[in-house]
């Protein structure tokens, strides 16, 4: 590609860099084009760049630009080493993290382990409606139960990796020179959503590095995990950097005013009646008319893309919430009035999933004296973690009923006597039984789905649940570790010996992996996973109002909060302008004919 000014400034510059830019303005690919430059000029032998993104996605994305950089030669790129800020935090904690009190020997505590090891201290207070009291006492145990996991057990969560991190770094100069040696060249991807932790470790290494942030001010959607506003002033005030605007070029859908559109949803000023590659629909508000509307849609926009002859072509499905991701996919599946079924892979909240996938899992290995009692374990994991950080008070409740049905269970068969005729477990050992006795083939994606489908088929709803759960994980897929790992196990042993621990150890290895492939085909996801993300055709598609007798219209689901001009913040403009700022090609919009989103109605301040 051709460097526009600002591009070459950025190549020429040889501080601290800070990077402005929209959607598709070039950062990343003039980051990768200066971080080769850095790597044949200034590295000595031994020490590399180091690039930082937030999502495995957009670190994939740069890993594969990186590869397919024709203008970089292979020894450069060789010098360029590509991560999560998570990852990176983990070897630093690995490494040293004995140095402020935590023991010699660490683990990862993953999100669906986390959701267990604090659903006891979560079951005290109530879903949802908390008081600010009872808000702030949650956190309190919280709180405490992750720093005892972590100081006590060596088990540490992810949100703890950047304030221990921070910790390191500010109290031992050695190790922010060890990095410096190391890194003397950082790049900070999305560096307008670091919270104050990772801003802190941030500062520490400014000292001994030179950093490159690389930020959109108008695509800072993770406030409320504390993303600060004000945080490029504090870059400016602590580095005193050169600064480069990116703002008005656009790569990503050159040819579309999709740029221009996304900017004017930021300010709620429309200045065109049209808008080239932006294209709106209504549909009536119920749910056939809604998903039938949808489905053709996408109809439409697959075809537009294999006409145009597009390889590997990706085309995403926009959604508000994860409730809305799994109607769409059921939609998708079976689509209303007898349509053809979309082929497609959904992005789901994955706790739920990843216990799922644990207790097929188990399934798949031998039966031994413990196997039935693991089975119980598993299950009650999965009740316990499968709301991640929000769990709900019945799903706390069912993994304890299964607890106690175990264990009334056990009192019976140690009297002599027969489970109790309408005891929970009934059905769940009837499916555990059918389960027990699929003939395993060594054919690892053959062997989950056919124990899957036993979940699925089952007189078990507990059972039901959890083979719908992970239908949608995609870990198994031809060339995945975790299918390696599982046929190695069946050649070395005639059966699944390990499969539990082999599948646990691949989630943890999934999460700091750098070489998932681009998305392609059709793929449903929420609004929020979008972010860092680029597809050929992206469609936005939200709920409608459902009518109530006697009450006012239920209007969940929305782009914005019940669809209210109230409601309208920078967050949710923000939102929106980065979802749809994805396409490449083309960004539909559909939205109920009787109640339109009202950020496409302007400001009529």
């Amino acid at each position: 590609m051709e460097l526009t000014k600002g591009q070459l400034d950025i190549m020429e510059e040889g501080g601290h860099l800070l990077v402005t830019g929209g959607p598709g303005s070039g950062k990343t690919t003039i980051s990768i084009l200066k971080a080769a430059q850095i790597a044949e000029w200034d590295l000595r032998p031994g020490q590399k760049v180091l690039f930082l993104s937030f999502a495995r996605a957009t670190v994939s994305r740069v890993v594969e630009a990186i590869e397919y950089e024709q203008q970089i030669p292979p020894a450069q790129k060789r010098l360029i080493d590509v991560e999560t800020y998570h990852s990176f935090f983990w070897r630093i904690l690995k490494a040293h993290g004995y140095l402020i009190g935590l023991p010699r020997r660490l683990c990862i505590l993953t999100p669906p382990g986390e959701a267990i090891a604090l659903s006891a201290a979560r079951s005290g207070f109530p879903a949802r409606n908390l008081t600010d009291a009872q808000k702030a006492a949650k956190k309190v145990a919280e709180e405490t139960e992750r720093a005892r996991l972590a100081t006590e057990d060596g088990r540490v969560c992810f949100d703890l990796y950047a304030p221990y991190v921070g910790d390191l770094l500010h109290g031992s100069a050695r190790i922010r020179r060890l990095i410096a040696i190391m890194y003397p060249v950082i790049i900070l991807d999305e560096f307008q959503d670091t919270n104050e932790a990772q801003w802190r470790v941030v500062q520490a290494l400014g000292e001994v590095c030179r950093l490159v942030a690389l930020a959109d001010p108008e695509q800072r959607i993770y406030d409320w995990i504390g993303a600060d506003p004000a945080r490029l002033d504090h870059f400016r005030k602590a580095f005193k950097p050169t600064e480069v605007d990116l703002s008005t070029d656009n790569h990503r859908s050159a040819g579309t005013e999709i740029a221009l559109f996304g900017n004017d949803v930021l300010t709620g000023k429309f200045r065109q009646d049209a808008y080239k590659g932006i294209d709106f629909d209504v549909f009536d508000p119920f749910p056939d008319p809604a998903m039938t509307k949808l489905v053709t849609t996408v109809y439409k926009a697959r075809k537009r893309l294999v006409d145009a002859g597009v390889v590997n072509w990706s085309l995403a499905i926009l959604v508000p919430t994860k409730r809305m991701t799994r109607l769409v996919s059921d939609a998708l599946r079976q689509p209303p009035a007898g349509m053809v079924e979309v082929p497609h892979s959904a992005v789901i909240e994955l706790e739920a999933a990843i216990l799922g996938a644990e207790i097929i899992a188990l399934l798949m290995q031998p039966a031994d004296d413990r196997h039935f009692g693991q089975f119980i374990e598993l299950m009650c994991n999965y009740f316990q973690g499968k709301g991640g950080d929000g769990p709900t008070q019945g799903a706390l409740k069912e993994a304890a009923n299964i607890r106690k049905a175990y264990d009334e269970w056990l009192a019976s068969q140690a009297a002599g006597k027969a489970i109790r005729k309408n005891s929970i477990l009934v059905n769940m050992i009837a499916v555990y039984e059918q389960a027990r006795a699929v003939v395993l083939t060594g054919d690892p994606d053959k062997d989950w789905r056919a124990l899957r489908r036993v979940l699925e088929d089952g007189g078990c709803a507990r059972l039901k649940e959890i083979g719908q759960e992970v239908r949608n994980l995609r870990i198994l897929e031809r060339g995945t570790l975790l299918r390696q790992e599982l046929s190695q196990n069946w050649r070395d042993n005639g059966g699944y010996r390990n499969a539990l621990a082999i599948t646990r150890q691949a989630f943890i290895q999934e999460h700091f992996s750098t070489n998932a492939k681009p998305e392609s085909g059709v793929i449903v996801m929420n609004m929020h996973k979008a972010k860092g993300k680029q597809f050929d055709e992206v469609v936005i598609f939200e709920h409608w109002p459902i009518k109530r007798k006697g009450q006012p219209p239920y209007n969940g689901d929305r782009i914005v909060r019940f669809n209210s001009r109230e409601q309208i913040d920078d967050q949710a403009r923000q939102n929106f302008r980065v979802s749809v700022t994805r396409g490449k090609r083309q960004t539909t919009i559909l939205t109920p004919k009787s109640d339109p989103c009202v950020l496409l109605l302007g400001d009529n301040r």
